[in-house]
């Protein structure tokens, strides 16, 4: 009989495990394959920091975020064993609750995780604890798609922590688990991407003055610290954590000619 539990553990940790590796290397390797490859040369004045990192960097990257999904599969299995015990909220009937909350649990989900990742993200640039959580990170000052999940050990179960808790605070459907990480996935991915794909003005708008953008993310790379949210730019305006001159670095970003322009501009460029 144990011998059976041990084999259902193992099936289920690989299966967590080939999940996490689908979304990462699917939404991750789309993005680098557009942007990198695809438009790499059309869209470069689109490109937040004009130049492209080092082979090397990218190599890093992909290997430490290939370690963070092992251990996210790893605390994957603790929230199943959790589950087991009865210690989370994790329903299997839709009916239960109906689909008006299981949306609204995505909603709540989203909102729950930016205030975590603000403040766990704040806490790990405290000098005392910066270099053996988020270092590993930082080391990807101009970060490519890949980089998404590039996390030091250490910072990979913390920002795990963030379903841990979700799931024991409130009742969760796994398909809203499963609609909440493919979101988490594609924004992480977005903010990353060293490209900013917002239009001019984005920042002026109701809908856009609320929201985070690429340029946001990479100063925060650039510049390592500050610029402090993931999904949104709530916590960084109340907290006054935005760097003063993140509006204007984005209206500069975001007005780089069109992709037709910028081509005509590589090209003229390359023959001088």
């Amino acid at each position: 009989m144990e011998t059976l539990q041990e084999i259902d553990v193992l099936s289920r940790f690989l299966l967590t495990l080939l999940f996490q590796l689908i979304r990462y290397v699917l939404v991750a390797g789309t993005a680098y394959w557009f942007f990198y490859r695809l438009k790499k040369n059309e869209w470069f004045y689109f490109k937040i920091q004009q130049k492209f990192p080092k082979d090397k960097d990218i190599v890093r990257e992909i290997g430490y975020s290939l370690l963070t999904m092992v251990i996210f599969s790893v605390i994957g299995i603790g929230i199943y064993f959790l589950r087991m015990y009865g210690y989370t909220q994790i329903y299997t009937e839709v009916e239960k609750l109906g689909w008006g909350y299981l949306v609204l649990s995505v909603v709540l989900a989203i909102f729950w995780h930016d205030t975590y990742f603000y403040w766990t993200h704040r806490m790990m640039h405290h000098p005392k604890l910066f270099p053996y959580f988020h270092k590993v990170h930082h080391l990807s000052h101009n970060p490519t798609p890949w980089a998404a999940f590039s996390f030091h050990p250490l910072e990979a179960v913390v920002e795990a922590g963030v379903l841990v808790f979700m799931v024991i605070l409130i009742p969760m459907h796994p398909l809203a688990i499963f609609l909440f990480l493919i979101f988490m996935v594609t924004m992480n991915v977005l903010g990353h991407t060293g490209y900013e794909v917002f239009p001019k003005n984005f920042l002026k708008t109701w809908f856009g003055s609320w929201q985070n953008t690429p340029t946001h993310h990479n100063m925060h790379h650039q510049l390592g610290k500050g610029n402090y949210g993931l999904y949104f730019n709530l916590w960084d305006k109340w907290m006054n954590t935005n760097f003063k001159h993140y509006e204007a670095t984005f209206e500069a970003n975001a007005a780089r000619p069109k992709p037709f322009e910028a081509t005509t501009r590589l090209q003229e460029k390359s023959t001088v």
